[in-house]
């Protein structure tokens, strides 16, 4: 099990879900948003089945999932041993033991890294994934090594093939991107998914789309769908009712549904 560094003191303890998880996590580095919840309402996912969070942080996506389908069997995969094992512990603290684990492991890695972690070809029904997206070229780089790791993006083509690498065939992937980065999406699932979904989140009802939740199936040829907007904030600024019945009551999005 990853074990917690030495400065592991300085964390915070904070309630996501309305209260239904409680997270430890850095007070500095890559923090909880709405984008992890925003995912795990999004990934489909059935009592006895696997999935694996890619990139999974402190497991806020990955355990949002588990706390809304029972019995699924949840990996946390994360390459910073620092963030697995806040992974690890949230695993404890929110009930989640028995079908549940944290792994430490760069998620780019080839079969071998993976099966190594007890993750071997075909072995998760479900993969949710929510990748550095931030462009190097385009964007400041933090100064601190970890947030930069979990923004600053190398790319998502090589977290789509190990995605599809571990899944079986008609296994789902979900991920967060943002919209403007699209394109790069559909072209990086285009050789092994298809089913392609598509919703965009926006922040208010006159603004433009600022990411985009995706989910595909491995080896479909169904055609692509985009679904009706998610809309964060109405006008006055006050969350709106298919965002609070997400962010805080852990309601599932029209992607889980398949």
């Amino acid at each position: 099990m990853p074990t917690f560094p030495e400065n592991a003191l300085d964390a915070t303890e904070d309630a996501v879900l309305g209260g239904r998880l409680v997270l430890r996590q850095p007070r500095r580095g890559h923090r909880v948003g709405h984008d992890a919840i925003l995912l795990a309402a999004a990934t489909p996912a059935n009592a006895g089945e696997h999935a694996v969070d890619f990139g999974a942080g402190a497991g806020a996506a990955g355990l949002a999932l588990a706390a809304r389908v029972p019995g699924v069997r949840l990996t946390l995969a994360e390459i910073d041993p620092a963030l697995a094992a806040f992974a690890a512990d949230n695993i404890s603290r929110n009930g989640f033991a028995e079908r549940a684990r944290a792994v430490v492991l760069d998620v780019t890695a080839g079969a071998r890294a993976f099966a190594a972690a007890a993750l071997p070809p075909g072995a998760a029904a479900r993969v949710l994934m929510n990748p550095p997206f931030n462009d190097p070229a385009t964007s400041r780089a933090s100064p601190d090594a970890a947030r930069r790791r979990a923004h600053v993006s190398a790319g998502l083509e090589p977290w789509v093939r190990s995605a599809a690498r571990l899944l079986g065939t008609g296994g789902t992937v979900t991920l967060i991107w943002r919209a403007d980065g699209v394109g790069d999406v559909l072209a990086a699932l285009a050789r092994s998914f298809g089913a392609v979904t598509v919703q965009p989140v926006h922040p208010r009802p006159d603004a433009p789309a600022i990411r985009v939740l995706v989910r595909a199936a491995k080896g479909s040829r169904a055609p692509l769908a985009l679904l009706p907007g998610l809309v964060l904030a109405g006008a006055d600024g006050r969350p709106s009712e298919a965002a609070d019945a997400v962010l805080r009551h852990g309601a599932a999005l029209p992607l889980a549904n398949l």
